[in-house]
Parts: C-alpha cells; sequence; structure tokens
C-alpha cells in the first residue's frame, strides 16, 4: 500500500485562501476542544508535507492543529492512553512507537519525519528522509506555559504552516481559560490538585511542576500541589501512603486508566481506607471522606494538545468526598 498526494485545484488561489480562511474562522468559535480545527490552507495541495512520527504527543500535536499525520505508531493504545483529539482514519498504523514495522513503513510516501531524542534508535530506518525532533516538554524544573510555545510554532514550521500553529496556541489559551472559569463556578471551593495514574495498588506517578499539568492547572486559575520533583516526563514515582503528606485541601485527581481489579484492590487496601478516599459515590451525597475524582485518559507528553484535554475533561469530572474545602 502506498499514499500518495491528490493533485492540485485548479480554482484560484487568492480566492481558495479567503474562502478556507472564513469558514475557519466560523468553525473556530464553535469547535470542541476535542475537535481538529479546519486547515487553513487546502489538505489536498501538495505544499502540504507528508508526515510520519512514531510519538503520540506529536501526533496529538499536529492532530489537534488540522494537520494529521498519514502514520504515526501504536494507533490502538493511543485511543486509550491518549484519547483525544481524535485519530482520523487516513493516518495509517505503522506498528509499535519503539518498533515500527520496517516493511510497512517502506511502502509509505513520505517528505519526512517528525520525532524526539527518544526514537533516535529509529534514524537509521528512516534512509535519506529528513527528520525533525522536537520536545513537547518542559526542559525547566517548573513548567511555564511560555516553554511550550517554541515546540508548537517549530512544528507549524515543519509542516509549512506557521500561522496555523500560532492560531492554535492562541485558541488553546483561551479555551484553557475558559475551562478554568466554568470549573471554578461548579467548584468554587476547589483550588488545589494533585494529580496521580496508578502502577498498582501500591506503586504511583505523581505528576510535578515540570509536567504540563502544572501550567495547564495555572492557566485556569488553580493549583498543582507535589510531593517531589519530577523526572525527565514530568512524574516522581511514589507509594500510596505518601498521599498522607496532602494537606486536607487538596483534592486527589486519579488519571485513568485505573482497571475494575485494581479498584477492588483498593477497597481491600488498609492503607487506601486509612487515607480516608473512595471512589463509592454515595460519599459523595454525604460529604464525607476525602476529595478525590477519576480523570479520563490524559498524555502527558503531548505538549498543548494535552493541556486542552486536560482543562476539558477537568471541567466534566464528578468529585466524591468533601469538596467544601
Amino acid at each position: 500500500m502506498r499514499i500518495y498526494r491528490s493533485q492540485r485545484h485548479t480554482a484560484s488561489p487568492l480566492l481558495g485562501f479567503f474562502v478556507a480562511l472564513c469558514c475557519s474562522l466560523l468553525l473556530s468559535s464553535c469547535q470542541s476542544p476535542d475537535t481538529p480545527p479546519t486547515p487553513l490552507s487546502n489538505p489536498n495541495d501538495q505544499s502540504l508535507p507528508s508526515v510520519m512520527t512514531p510519538d503520540w504527543g506529536i501526533a496529538a500535536t499536529l492532530i489537534a492543529m488540522g494537520y494529521p499525520p498519514v502514520a504515526m505508531g501504536d494507533k490502538p493504545f493511543y485511543r486509550e492512553w491518549v484519547g483525544k483529539p481524535s485519530i482520523p482514519d487516513t493516518t495509517l498504523d505503522v506498528g509499535t512507537r519503539y518498533q515500527p514495522n520496517p516493511e510497512m513503513f517502506s511502502q509509505l510516501d513520505l517528505d519526512m519525519v517528525i520525532d524526539n531524542a527518544f526514537y533516535q534508535h529509529l534514524h537509521p530506518m528512516y534512509g535519506d528522509l529528513p527528520i525533525h525532533s522536537i520536545e513537547l516538554t518542559s526542559p525547566n524544573k517548573v513548567a511555564t506555559w511560555e516553554d511550550f510555545i517554541e515546540p508548537t510554532l517549530k512544528l507549524g514550521e515543519y509542516v509549512r504552516h506557521p500561522q496555523a500553529a500560532q492560531a492554535y496556541l492562541d485558541r488553546s489559551q483561551q479555551k484553557i481559560a475558559q475551562a478554568g472559569q466554568t470549573f471554578r463556578a461548579r467548584h468554587p471551593h476547589i483550588k488545589k490538585l494533585a494529580v496521580v495514574q496508578f502502577a498498582d495498588s501500591n506503586n504511583l506517578r505523581m505528576f510535578s511542576y515540570n509536567s504540563l499539568f502544572h501550567p495547564a492547572l495555572e492557566v485556569m486559575g488553580l493549583q498543582l500541589v507535589a510531593l517531589a520533583d519530577g523526572n525527565q516526563w514530568g512524574f516522581a514515582p511514589i507509594m500510596l501512603g505518601e498521599l498522607a503528606q496532602l494537606d486536607d485541601d487538596t483534592c486527589l485527581v486519579v488519571v485513568e486508566p485505573l482497571s475494575n481489579l485494581l479498584k477492588l484492590e483498593l477497597q481491600d487496601s488498609l492503607v487506601w481506607q486509612r487515607l480516608g478516599y473512595s471512589f463509592d459515590g454515595d460519599q459523595q451525597s454525604a460529604g464525607k471522606g476525602r476529595c478525590v475524582t477519576l480523570l479520563p485518559a490524559t498524555w502527558n507528553n503531548s505538549g498543548v494538545a494535552s493541556m486542552n484535554v486536560l482543562a476539558d475533561r477537568l471541567t466534566n469530572v464528578t468529585f466524591v468526598g468533601n469538596t467544601d474545602l
């Protein structure tokens, strides 16, 4: 199977540009954070490069900007771990992210590969294709919104549409701020959030200040709470009992996936019980227990794309326990 780009349209380029621009402006006001924006240019234009990326974060950002890659890695698992923005059917799966299928890759008609340092071992497979590497994470101990501007703009340059990247940044910052207003209106007493993900019933990843959760919550007018500095992926490994160090005015956000088996193990865990957390909705009505919620899968390495998803999903979660903090 080989992907070929379609021929250019013969309509006036100037007329086409203004029609596409007007459509984009009209649609942008009603799109949800999970809906990729309409590209400012014709997606069938041969000037649009054909891109493959093994990385979920880069794929998510390209999709959110309106320029999805023609191929990516681990497409089925993306739906479980990243979820949004949704991958279009036209994007092919070339196997695992860490080791794509060479035969499938060889059948692609590509202009470039965009990846990051994690996939450097794959470079020999790409032959003479141009390779661009980009990091959608913060290099600093405390991540800020500004840390994600440059790599997002670079990504726009690689697909030859820097104006789309800037528009995406502006639109995203506005939507995240609006999501924060909605959240604070629904939960006026919740201001501090600790974000974790379970590896098993006793081992967790706590997302720290160098993760994208920090600038996203900051734009929302909320505060991230962490117990330790994060590693290069933005989290610190902790034990379940360490959650006792969180102040009573901090709500716990548990990022899915969280299997039913793991939920049962937590229910039987004396440590979990003594911490005062419960996913049982009955405690919500009584206002008992510590404040906690389950957050649908939100990938920590997708830059601004993940910040949009985080903000949107936080406004729709249900907090269990005492929220009158």
